[in-house]
């Protein structure tokens, strides 16, 4: 698995943004994909995650409703569709992959084995 993140950007408080990852190595077979951020001087926070098998989804408190995750099997690739966004979630975005990920664990970064090299998202006020 080789995780590449895209689609950051600046965009103002209540925009809209779509953030990609893509796997260069392999399939997401029996993995689950996740999104987690990271602002300056913060915790790496959970955002959201998907399992690639049944498409089951699981996400932050803070943003549920407004964000949604997804998968499309033909291009291998993990989507994040972040609407109404904030100026607080200013953020490093990273994906990350993991293997047999149980349900108890899919909100925690150790739980991850592959990672994304992170696309900035900006959000003014």
């Amino acid at each position: 698995v080789q995780l590449q993140a895209s689609g950051g950007g600046l965009v103002q408080a209540g925009d809209s943004l779509r953030l990609s990852c893509a796997n260069a190595g392999g399939t997401f077979n029996t993995y689950a994909v996740a999104w987690f951020r990271q602002a300056p001087g913060k915790e790496r926070e959970f955002v959201a995650a998907i399992r690639w098998s049944g498409g089951a989804t699981y996400y932050g408190d803070s943003v549920k409703g407004r964000f949604t995750i997804s998968k499309d099997n033909a291009k291998n690739a993990v989507f994040l569709q972040m609407n109404s966004l904030k100026p607080e979630e200013t953020a490093v975005y990273y994906c990350a992959a993991g293997r047999g990920v149980i349900v108890s664990s899919m909100r925690s970064s150790n739980a991850y084995r592959s990672w994304g090299q992170g696309t900035q998202v900006t959000v003014s006020s």
